[in-house]
């Protein structure tokens, strides 16, 4: 029998959200983050402080980064809850080094503010489709991937920007290809409010 017709539809959609801050970083604001003591994170660096949106001195770009997580609540979520921040840490990748593939447990959404510039090129963020063991592994051809099929997509990113993924993804760092160092700040997040349903008895206040 001949095929008439075919489609194809999207049964679910994988968001990324992209804000951009630009003006309301402080010089002194960057110079604070770049002082925080670093310590070593397998292949970059990572903040010994894990908490820094609650120095006084970031104040201001914690208030920022809340007006962003409220929009991603009320206009990509559609949720009641509002999503806070939890840890917040600096992240820096020297020259020839990038971040290991990891997601982020305990969080509902997690971002990645680039505060400062970016070296040329910048090294992108890779996402992974896939989050557990693939026993048979049926790769795409890498000209004909799309939105159903691809294993992983890139993401790069500029100055000023606040990029939202959710926490389960898996994720990693190219390598820095420069001599100059990469930048940024990553962040947790939660949800406070009432969960479920009083009368269904699975009702929980955060």
């Amino acid at each position: 029998m001949p095929i008439v017709s075919h489609e194809v539809f999207p049964l679910f959609v994988e968001p990324y959200f992209r804000a951009n801050i630009a003006g309301t970083i402080t010089p002194e604001q960057i110079a604070f983050i770049q002082n925080l003591k670093m310590v070593n994170n397998m292949e970059n660096l990572i903040s010994e402080n894990l908490y820094i949106f609650e120095e006084p001195e970031l104040k201001s770009l914690k208030d920022t980064v809340q007006e962003i997580l409220d929009i991603y609540a009320r206009d990509v979520l559609c949720i009641p809850q509002k999503l806070y921040v939890t840890q917040s840490w600096s992240l820096t990748c020297n020259a020839h080094t990038g971040m290991h593939g990891h997601s982020h447990s305990n969080s509902v959404i997690s971002g990645s503010l680039y505060y400062c510039p970016l070296p040329a090129p910048p090294a992108s963020m890779v996402f992974t489709r896939h989050v557990s063991y693939q026993q048979i592994d049926l790769p795409p051809d890498p000209n004909k991937r799309n939105i159903y099929n691809t294993p992983i997509n890139r993401l790069t990113p500029k100055q000023d920007d606040v990029i939202l993924f959710s926490s389960r993804l898996t994720h990693l760092v190219e390598q820095n290809q420069t001599n100059e160092k990469r930048h940024s700040i990553a962040f947790n997040t939660f949800v406070k409010g009432t969960l479920g349903n009083y009368r269904d008895v699975s009702e929980l206040m955060l």
